[in-house]
């Protein structure tokens, strides 16, 4: 249940391999480097319990470095390679890491945070540039023998939060040993059939949470895993008859982009070595899951689940074709509870915020408050979603994180777009919703108010869509600016963002 067992067993068996470099590194050569990069963070000083961040692309050495934190009891924290310096700066301070390493192709950002950050060991793949060290160079100058306090260490990777800072989820460490099982590890052996002959195509980065744990424990169980540099639909179907793929988890955006390959393409490809496919991260539109299921047949599954760990339920083709729309019930001994603005538990159909009982603690990392609010009173957690049940127990979700947008997979939190977007001197008021997109699901609109005396049109859109490019990572970025004359308020300072947001949905005129 740990690489280094099958470094033992099948040591020229690949660990993964690059998709599109073909580049394969083997069981034995990431058990040995990731104990060398386990020893080179013992020789900095860095002991159980304290962290390392990582930010990079979909790179070789990614997979050494996550093994190595893991094996020397740290906690690593994936960054987003989409972040700018200053996202990067706060992860980095915020988190505590003693460590940073990052790649070439990350310099100017990786640079300009670090700078921000005092006390941190510096390393770059690739081609350093000072201050960096070159990671592979320091990495090669220790022994490829474990360090003598082997425990495993563990994610803890950043959720945004409705305020729009960004929160360090954050688990206990077992103080166990290396080959002690983990929930995912069991999930993915028991649930979705995967061992040593499974064959995992990762097509997203591995900064989010599932594709870096569903990776790491195909390599827990001795599968191969394919790691896509980025992800291209034609190629996608590409590599999964090239090698034989058994198991792959999308975000809807990606059956977005592959039904829309012209037909020709698509059967250009065979897809029968597909075992089990599985996706989260964001709601399925009912008809791209229909589609999904009629190509590849009943083996899509999907799971509904966050970086807190607090619970999940589960649903596999033939049950959501019976229950279109749900994201399937809860495994035991978790169980949903929806509960409404008093916590009461609410009866089947009734709509209200959904908990997860019986599920995994976390805390938010130097954020009590937030840790509370997420809390009921009988210690049932949430993840702030609101939906209902059936009287099946098959859970629908008819909102995402209160206002939370999910473009392509990923969450984007309009509040930090609105406090940005409230300091230009000719924004009077602003609200960032997410409006219809048929590829990426919603994208981001910001609504504004502008100042007395200045024009709402094209250049102040120009304007403000620039100060945003300066301030964001280009995911955040609004695609759309509308204006208001006055956004809709309540006499408290409350903004009645759902009005807003309904309109882009055909639900209500949001005003002029």
């Amino acid at each position: 249940m740990h690489p280094y067992v099958h470094a033992g067993s099948t040591p020229d068996k690949p660990a993964f391999v690059m998709a599109g470099t073909g580049q394969v590194v083997t069981y034995r050569e990431l058990n040995d480097r990731s104990n060398q990069g386990a020893q080179l963070f013992r020789a900095l000083g860095l002991g159980v319990g304290d962290g390392v961040a990582i930010m990079m692309e979909n790179h070789p050495i990614y997979y050494e470095v996550l093994w190595a934190a893991q094996r020397a009891g740290l906690r690593y924290t994936a960054i987003s390679s989409r972040l700018t310096a200053g996202e990067v700066a706060y992860i980095l301070e915020d988190s505590g890491a003693k460590a940073f390493v990052t790649s070439r192709a990350m310099a100017d950002v990786a640079i300009e945070a670090a700078r921000a950050v005092e006390g941190l060991a510096l390393f770059m793949a690739d081609a350093p540039v000072a201050p960096f060290a070159g990671f592979e160079a320091e990495r090669a100058r220790h022994p490829a023998e474990p360090v003598p306090d082997e425990t495993p260490g563990a994610a803890m990777l950043y959720s945004s939060g409705t305020t729009g800072r960004p929160k360090g989820v954050k688990r206990a460490l077992s103080g166990g040993a290396l080959i002690e099982g983990e929930a995912l590890t069991a999930w993915a052996r028991e649930g979705y059939g995967m061992d040593a002959d499974t064959v995992y195509l990762s097509p997203a980065p591995l900064y989010h949470a599932a594709p870096l744990g569903w990776s790491m424990n195909v390599q827990r169980l001795g599968g191969t895993v394919i790691l896509m540099e980025k992800f291209d639909a034609e190629d996608c179907l590409r590599l999964i008859e090239r090698h034989g793929v058994t198991h792959v988890q999308f975000v809807p955006t990606h059956f977005v982009r592959m039904l829309k390959l012209p037909e020709d393409v698509r059967a250009r490809y065979a897809h029968g070595s597909l075992k089990v496919v599985f996706h989260a991260a964001a709601p399925c539109p009912v008809p791209v899951k229909e589609q999904m299921i009629a190509w590849w047949g009943p083996i899509i599954h999907e799971y509904y689940a966050g970086t807190e760990g607090n619970g999940r339920t589960v649903i596999d083709s033939h049950e959501w074709l019976a229950h279109r729309g749900s994201v399937g019930r809860a495994t035991a001994p978790v169980e949903v509870k929806i509960c409404g603005e008093e916590g009461e538990v609410l009866p089947p159909r009734a709509e209200g915020l959904v908990y997860f009982a019986g599920g995994g603690r976390f805390e938010y990392h130097n954020a009590p408050e937030k840790t509370a609010e997420s809390t009921h009173p009988e210690g049932w957690t949430t993840l702030g979603d609101v939906g209902w049940v059936d009287e099946e127990g098959y859970l629908y979700l008819t909102d995402r994180k209160s206002f939370m947008i999910i473009s392509g997979g990923v969450n984007i939190y309009p509040q930090e777009i609105e406090n940005l977007l409230i300091t230009h001197p000719k924004v009077a008021d602003a609200a960032v919703v997410g409006a219809p997109d048929p590829e990426m699901g919603e994208q981001v609109v910001a609504v504004i108010q502008p100042m007395e005396g200045i024009e709402p049109g094209d250049d102040l859109a120009a304007e403000l869509t620039a100060f945003c490019r300066a301030n964001l990572s280009a995911v955040k970025l609004p695609r759309r600016i509308d204006f208001m004359a006055e956004l809709p308020r309540h006499p408290t300072g409350k903004l009645y963002k759902r009005l807003i947001r309904d309109a882009y949905w055909g639900k209500a005129p949001a005003g002029a």
